[in-house]
């Protein structure tokens, strides 16, 4: 028994204790997740620099992330199953740390590829474990914390393309120094978590049978994932590249123009907390899939108007930030999600990061920077005709629903929303 659980007393007051500092953790545990996830779309240029390779082959480099996310999170799922959570959950967060900070000491592509590889394993070890464990901590009050984890996941993506900014102008041009402190700044999360108690599965303390997929509405929702997580990766990983190679932005400012994006994601997934108390999550969507292609309209008209640009970024940034969590609150509205389906989900959002931000690498150089934009487009117009099929859709059936979970229902959906 650790020193935190053996201080706490034994009733209730004890759990309660016991799952603030848990919480903590997890926090800090996607904190340090937005940090080293972000890292990549700002240095992108100087890595291919540095392995030699063109922005064509650096690309790779997304693709491999991805399918290591991939592979990481439908094993994940499973593996928190069977052992406790929070010394794997502090590995992992310890493991990207390291991770990130071997990327600017390797000097060829494929070796590169291989640690990003790695990278992704890992870190969607850090994504499912932090989303599975906060839950299984807090129970039936986790909607509104699950609204803080995902924020502050923003907050270290934000803050991330100003570290590498500041650092790289320190240091000369090199980004040793960047890699170096996102990597050190995960280490005190580490810390935190190895020394505290695992929370317990809650289907094995309460003895609660599991429910069936419904695949043709979980189909959908895959879908509807992987495109929302190709494009939030695409402008992610890209728009630095993309306001450089345009002439609008020099290497400084096209940093804080990414980190922008990053706020603005931010920005809109704190606001969608109190939003979710008044509107529904299909209206939510809608109005987020009409934001976004509004924001890549205007950058697409004045496609040489650096004031365009900015406000374009942000609004489409502020549009996306709460479709990822809005989602999964409209699928718990039609449908019981258990562990293994939420890792699916994660994977296929994962396979987007993957395929969209790979594509647009495949024919940056020979159609355009504006390639980033015309596959943010088609993506999302497709998600819009995925939007209309899911919602007619039916909601659950009253009498699937616990007697209390009944009452509830829309109240709980709304607090739920705030992933």
């Amino acid at each position: 028994m650790n020193n935190v659980e053996a201080s706490l007393p034994t009733e209730s007051v004890a759990p309660s204790a016991r799952s603030i500092h848990q919480t903590i953790g997890y926090y800090g545990a996607f904190f340090s997740l937005g940090l080293i996830l972000a890292s990549l779309g700002p240095t992108l240029p100087a890595l291919a620099r540095q392995t030699g390779a063109s922005l064509h082959e650096i690309s790779f480099l997304f693709m491999a992330r991805s399918v290591g996310f991939i592979l990481g999170a439908l094993a994940a799922g499973r593996i928190y199953d069977r052992v406790k959570g929070n010394p794997l959950l502090a590995g992992a967060v310890v493991t990207m740390g390291l991770s990130a900070a071997l990327v600017p000491m390797v000097p060829a592509l494929w070796l590169l590829v291989i640690l990003f590889l790695l990278q992704g394993l890992v870190s969607s070890t850090v994504g499912v474990g932090g989303n599975t464990l906060l839950v299984w901590a807090n129970r039936g009050r986790v909607g509104p914390l699950l609204g803080g984890l995902h924020f502050i996941w923003g907050v270290g993506a934000f803050i991330a393309p100003i570290i590498i900014a500041r650092a790289v102008n320190f240091s000369g041009g090199n980004i040793r120094l960047a890699f170096w402190i996102l990597a050190t700044m995960t280490l005190p999360t580490s810390l935190w978590l190895i020394r505290l108690p695992s929370p317990a599965h809650p289907h094995k303390a309460t003895g609660t049978p599991q429910s069936e997929v419904i695949v043709p509405l979980a189909a959908m929702i895959w879908c509807f994932l992987f495109l929302y997580t190709g494009t939030e990766a695409c402008f992610g990983n890209w728009i630095f590249t993309y306001a450089v190679k345009t002439g609008l932005n020099d290497n400084t400012s096209a940093a804080y123009l990414n980190s922008m994006f990053w706020g603005a994601l931010t920005l809109g997934r704190l606001s969608a907390i109190p939003i979710a108390m008044k509107l529904r999550p299909r209206t939510i969507l809608t109005i987020d899939l009409c934001g976004a292609l509004t924001s890549l309209g205007v950058m697409l008209m004045w496609q040489r108007s650096n004031l365009a640009l900015w406000i374009s970024v942000f609004g489409l940034g502020l549009s996306l930030a709460s479709i990822f969590p809005t989602t999964i609150s409209f699928a718990q509205n039609r449908m019981p999600l258990s562990g293994k389906l939420t890792g699916i989900f994660f994977a296929g959002s994962s396979a987007g990061s993957m395929c969209l931000p790979w594509l647009v690498g495949q024919f940056f150089e020979s159609v355009g920077p504006q390639m980033v934009l015309y596959m943010a487009l088609g993506a999302l117009t497709i998600e819009v005709g995925i939007l209309a099929l899911m919602m007619l859709y039916p909601r659950r059936a009253a009498k699937e629903l616990p007697k209390d979970d009944q009452d509830n229902e829309d109240v709980q959906a709304q607090s739920e929303l705030a992933v």
